[in-house]
């Protein structure tokens, strides 16, 4: 029996981790969850799986958590605190962690279970968006496994072969077609797009997932950082990588071999297929995801993304190109733009805007791979610059 830690487990990720792992009582138990705020959601949580740890990142909300629990005969500790959550992460009870905690508050416990040498099922792509070097070096120096959870990287992970560490010409594939549903807008007109509202951007039309991820997904930025946590993930470059917008999302991604031949993985647009993957991997456990009926599905359809209307494409390419700090910089900007946007202080479009600027003014430079301070003084720049345009847009 595998002790498993899912952090942000009140999340959509985390929610569908608790499915999978609820099928199979036998094989794992819950060690750790962890949350931010939602402390009544986690506290139905910690009823049914009976962890060790409850975590709260929210000082309040950890003392609501523990109210809440105050009746459970065997209440798990409560913790509280970003300095928790990487206690969890490295717990000798754990074996496999699931980190499914959004943008850049993922990094610090999703590097702390690389560095034990955890099963890293990873959800949280700014981790390697931020630290990508880091968290690859930890992974491989201390025997983590690192597993996608992200349903393209997931797909690409079982479409190569073991070897795909030397590179991904030396096992011959000429490219990765990474595909994308195109989000609400697809078929939009550019010139509509400056009316978007929060709520038509996070109304994805094939999959459920939390607004900023959805609002990413609008954008197409979620792809773009998931063409730098590709480069990452499968050692390859952005030139390697081919973004294919295909609106069934019944294919999740595909690679392309030097003989001509293209391996696809096919699913149900269901987050709990790559989650079981990665838990039973190597081997294979149900998933509580329908079967796919191509007969219903019947048809297919691939097309180019349209550089007009996903500017945030075309910026994710030339952070990968730069290289350095230029990925931190682009997730942290992003992260501000979403967060205004949302909060209807800027427009739609306002947020590649954002992004490019903010961009445009720290450019990039080499990473230290001594530690985490670089990189965290970097987001932080970025970060108060992103605000700062931010600002100016609302002036």
């Amino acid at each position: 029996m595998k002790g498993i830690a899912v952090l942000g487990s009140t999340g959509s990720i985390g929610v569908s981790t608790l499915d999978v792992v609820g099928r199979h009582p036998e094989r794992f138990r819950v060690v750790a969850l962890t949350a931010h705020r939602n402390a009544e959601r986690l506290a139905e949580q910690c009823r049914r799986f009976r962890p060790a740890y409850a975590v709260m990142v929210d000082a309040d909300a950890a003392d609501r958590l523990s109210r809440l629990l105050a009746d459970m005969p065997d209440a798990p500790e409560v913790l509280r605190g970003a300095e928790a959550l990487v206690g969890v992460a490295a717990h000798e009870d754990v074996d496999y962690v699931m980190a499914a905690i959004v943008g850049a508050a993922g990094l610090m416990s999703s590097l702390a279970a690389a560095r034990a040498g955890k099963r890293l099922m990873l959800a949280n792509k700014e981790a390697l968006v931020v630290a990508g070097a880091l968290l690859i070096d930890a992974a491989r120096e201390n025997g983590a496994t690192l597993l996608p959870i992200d349903s393209e990287h997931n797909a690409i992970f079982q479409c190569l072969p073991p070897t795909h560490e030397q590179g991904l010409p030396a096992v011959g594939v000429e490219r990765i077609l990474l595909t994308a549903s195109g989000g609400p807008f697809r078929d939009a007109p550019p010139e509509t797009l400056v009316n978007v509202t929060p709520e038509q951007a996070v109304a994805h039309p094939n999959w459920s997932m939390g607004r900023k991820i959805s609002v990413d997904s609008a954008t197409m930025m979620n792809k773009g950082l998931e063409i730098i946590e590709a480069c990452w993930l499968f050692n390859t470059s952005p030139e390697r990588i081919q973004v294919v917008v295909h609106r069934q999302s019944v294919i999740h991604s595909m690679v392309q071999y030097t003989d001509g031949s293209v391996l696809a993985q096919l699913g149900n647009p269901d987050m709990r297929t790559p989650i079981a993957h990665a838990m039973g991997w190597p081997g294979r456990i149900e998933a509580g995801v329908a079967p796919l009926d191509l007969f219903a599905i019947a048809r297919l359809d691939f097309e180019p993304p349209a550089p007009e209307r996903f500017p945030c494409l075309r910026l994710a390419y030339r952070a990968a190109a730069e290289g350095g700090t230029a990925p931190v910089v682009l997730n942290a900007a992003n992260e501000i733009a979403v967060g205004a946007f949302l909060e209807r202080h800027i427009g739609f479009t306002d947020i590649a805007r954002v992004v490019e600027q903010t961009m445009d003014l720290l450019p990039a430079e080499p990473v230290d791979l001594s530690g985490l301070d670089h990189v965290l003084g970097v987001d932080a720049a970025a970060r108060r610059t992103a605000e700062q345009r931010v600002a100016a847009l609302v002036a």
